[in-house]
């Protein structure tokens, strides 16, 4: 808006009209900045929602979960939760053995095959034999095959018993026969906690396929021994689908499992604060890839 001035007034009044005129100028600058200020005001609040918007659109996308499968609230017994996904044509690069090679492909859990009881116990070993191999960074692995682990009678009987259960449980689940499925490894305790990565194996968090990452893997099992929300935050294993990623959340004696190929790629979310417990087993249908179970020293 522009602004009046006078020039060269004239008369008796002409004082007075000067005055009024400047305090009406006055008042259309102070209405003109408030305009413009409350302008700026609007622009502003729209940055921000548009950075807010784009702030959580960035949060989704690092945090990875649009749905959660099952939470750890949950108690899923005695039947498994199953999940059915199209295998992946990965298979099709190796060689197939019938009654073995996923057929059908998905995802389950259940916490119908472990106790927790059972979990504490292995949990307790884990802590033990982690104690003296343990990472300095974030994730701790500790292959049960390696013979670092001399833990006698209890952990040999213990994981023989849980392994088999997991062992029959994705065999009916999957339709397959068990005679055919090989333990196979790696086969491992993991630790992990939010320590600083030290080096590039403790980046646990990134997304992989087990069968691209291991070769041998055809079906991946997780047993949890902590808890999430209680025992740690964060850590929450995550399947990265295309039409949106949905999540695990440990719960001790939880069983996790799924066909090891793409229609499964899947990562570790960041462990914020405790530790987590879990092990892996894992199984082969190659039996050039078998492992035994581990034995007393």
């Amino acid at each position: 808006m522009a602004l009046v001035r006078l020039r060269n007034p004239k008369g008796p009044n002409a004082s007075e009209i000067e005055k009024k005129i400047k305090r009406g100028n006055a008042l259309r600058q102070g209405s003109s900045w408030r305009g413009y200020r409350g302008l700026v005001a609007l622009v502003l609040v729209a940055l921000s929602v548009c950075g807010a918007a784009a702030w959580l659109y960035v949060i989704s996308l690092d945090g990875d979960v649009t749905e959660t499968l099952v939470s750890q609230r949950e108690l899923v017994s005695p039947e498994p939760r199953v999940y059915t996904v199209q295998c992946s044509e990965d298979y099709e690069n190796y060689k197939r053995y019938p009654g073995c090679t996923p057929q059908k492909c998905g995802r389950a859990v259940t916490d119908g095959v472990v106790t927790r009881e059972e979990a504490q116990v292995l949990r307790r070993l884990a802590e033990r034999g982690l104690a003296l191999a343990g990472s300095e960074g974030g994730a701790s692995i500790l292959d049960l095959h390696s013979g670092a682990l001399s833990m006698g009678k209890q952990f040999v009987n213990i994981y023989r018993n849980v392994r088999n259960r997991i062992q029959a449980v994705i065999a009916e689940t999957f339709g397959l026969d068990p005679a055919l499925m090989y333990l196979t490894k790696p086969t491992f305790f993991s630790r992990i906690n939010s320590t600083a990565a030290k080096t590039q194996h403790d980046e646990y968090w990134h997304p992989h396929i087990d069968k691209v990452t291991y070769g041998s893997f055809d079906y991946t099992s997780l047993l949890y021994l902590s808890d999430y929300g209680s025992d740690f935050s964060g850590g929450r294993f995550i399947f990265m689908d295309q039409n949106g990623n949905r999540t695990v959340e440990p719960r001790a004696g939880r069983v996790s499992f799924f066909s090891s190929g793409s229609e499964n790629l899947h990562r570790v979310e960041r462990v914020t604060w405790g530790t987590r417990y879990a092990i892996t087993v894992s199984f082969t249908c190659d039996p050039a890839h078998a492992i035994s179970d581990p034995t007393l020293p």
